[in-house]
């Protein structure tokens, strides 16, 4: 009679817990405390509302940190004049100056330029395509 290979140690199927017989989730310290707070959240919050209007200033620090998502920066548009006709340095020249004039933010500046180089390249692969596609039409390839 043969006998029933065992599992090796540490080998289980995905899902299969390791330990069945263990602890079950939410029974612990953590749990209890986490349930004794949610009891008496209404009163928390009434005491940490009459401090804040008493002039807690950490208890309205806290409360409003809650309660109202933080204000982010938002940077104005602009309208830039850049030269329809002229290169893309030319450009990037316009943008610049306005940068230093006061015309725009640094970091809006920054962007532009980056848009522009992006640009520059769109254009050295639209060139280097139109390349390729006279030289094959010169050999024959097309």
């Amino acid at each position: 009679m043969t006998t029933p290979k065992k599992k090796p140690p540490g080998r289980w199927k995905p899902g299969e817990s390791g330990n069945p017989k263990g602890r079950t989730p939410g029974t612990g310290e953590v749990a209890a405390i986490r349930a004794a707070i949610a009891e008496r959240v209404p009163e928390l919050l009434a005491a940490m509302m009459a401090r804040a209007l008493e002039g807690d200033v950490g208890a309205a620090r806290l409360l409003l940190e809650r309660a109202i998502a933080p204000l982010k920066g938002v940077e104005q548009a602009v309208t830039l004049q850049l030269p329809n006709d002229g290169t893309l340095t030319a450009k990037a020249a316009a943008v610049l100056n306005a940068a230093a004039a006061g015309q725009l933010a640094p970091g809006q500046a920054a962007q532009l330029i980056a848009a522009l180089g992006t640009l520059a390249k769109i254009h050295e692969v639209d060139e280097l395509a139109a390349r390729i596609t006279a030289l094959e039409a010169q050999r024959g390839n097309a």
